[in-house]
């Protein structure tokens, strides 16, 4: 499991497991997802992308 200590620093130590994040170009947000299931979890509104997080390859059509 990642750790991130000491609290308020912004760093992390170590990757999260079992998560991915896509960027959606439409609404320029950034989701997380849960790489077991495959469920889409959260999102973030500000356009930037989430910490520590494995990125996923876009797909093109």
């Amino acid at each position: 499991m990642a750790t991130n200590p000491p609290t308020g620093d912004g760093h992390r130590k170590g990757a999260v497991r079992g998560r991915s994040q896509v960027h959606n170009p439409k609404t320029d947000t950034w989701t997380k997802r849960d790489t077991g299931t495959g469920q889409f979890m959260d999102g973030k509104k500000d356009g930037t992308p989430f910490k520590g997080v494995r990125r996923e390859k876009p797909h093109g059509n």
